[in-house]
């Protein structure tokens, strides 16, 4: 039973990594735009699949074919940006959307043609001979998963808390009107979140690939749940999107432990609708009071 409970957390974490890096990377461009980009999942697609050419079957050397693959990724999510924002107009939230559903429809049919429908994945970076603990195995990849996506997290955090173009970035996303009014580039602060947040997105790719392959079109699914960790944490707090990410992931691997492999999107899927229903600004979220708020009276 112990054993079990240890294989089933050894699983939950290198995949709560990767959607916690997918739901990063929802919460960027939502705090930037407030676009929810249902494109994410390409471009860890994008960033598995140019690894697989450049790395697995061009054998480039690993560090240029990691840069080659998220300079990829970042460019078609510059693109993206270019058309899904448009700055002042009245675009609705539906069509929106409609947009960034259309352009993951593109990406992942772009995909099968420029590669194939086949699965594919490279060579782990440490090998593939599982280190045992307490009777339960984990690959090395799997630490190679949790320690850079911890990396990166750390990172995104500094960059946000000590940088001037994180604090911009932090301000149109409180109010691009006045952030406007400083004399902060609006725009380019939303190119930037694009291309940090197809960064994140190829690079989640990039370390996930060797532990559960990839194909064209597992795009999706993955900025689905990427969306539903990114709305059970708090939509637009990235501590939220983290935490969001590993409740999922724990879940899935406990039900498919314990219960039956079956059932494990059955369970995410139950989370995110009572979610929705009852608590629709998830964990971090600001909390709203109905009713009228008490005032406080001075004098008699």
């Amino acid at each position: 039973m112990l054993t079990d409970v240890i294989q089933a957390i050894f699983a939950a974490l290198p995949v709560g990594c990767i959607y916690a890096l997918v739901a990063l990377g929802v919460a960027l461009i939502y705090n930037a735009t407030n676009i929810i980009n249902f494109a994410q999942g390409e471009f860890v697609m994008l960033g598995g699949m140019s690894m697989v050419t450049l790395y697995g079957e061009m054998h480039v050397p690993i560090y240029l074919s990691i840069f080659a693959s998220v300079a990829i990724a970042t460019i078609i999510g510059m693109a993206l940006m270019k058309v899904a924002y448009r700055p002042g107009k009245n675009t609705s939230l539906i069509i929106v959307l409609i947009i960034t559903i259309g352009a993951s429809l593109f990406i992942s049919g772009s995909a099968m043609h420029i590669w194939d429908a086949d699965i594919h994945r490279f060579p782990a970076f440490s090998g593939e001979k599982p280190i045992v603990f307490l009777g339960a195995a984990i690959v090395p990849q799997s630490l190679w998963v949790i320690g850079l996506t911890f990396l990166l997290v750390i990172s995104l955090v500094c960059y946000f808390q000590f940088t001037i173009h994180g604090k911009a970035m932090k301000a149109c996303a409180l109010d691009r009107t006045a952030a406007g009014l400083l004399g902060i580039k609006v725009k380019r602060m939303v190119l930037i979140s694009f291309a940090m947040s197809s960064a994140l997105g190829a690079l989640a790719g990039i370390i996930m690939t060797p532990l559960t392959m990839i194909d064209y079109s597992g795009g999706m699914l993955l900025a689905i749940k990427g969306f539903s960790a990114a709305m059970l944490g708090g939509m637009g707090s990235f501590v939220g999107a983290v935490i969001g990410g590993f409740v999922f992931s724990f879940l899935e691997s406990f039900t498919a432990t314990f219960v039956s492999g079956s059932f494990k999107e059955l369970v995410t899927f139950i989370v995110i609708i009572n979610v929705l229903l009852f608590m629709p600004n998830g964990i971090m979220g600001p909390r709203s009071k109905e009713g009228l708020e008490e005032e406080e009276v001075l004098g008699e």
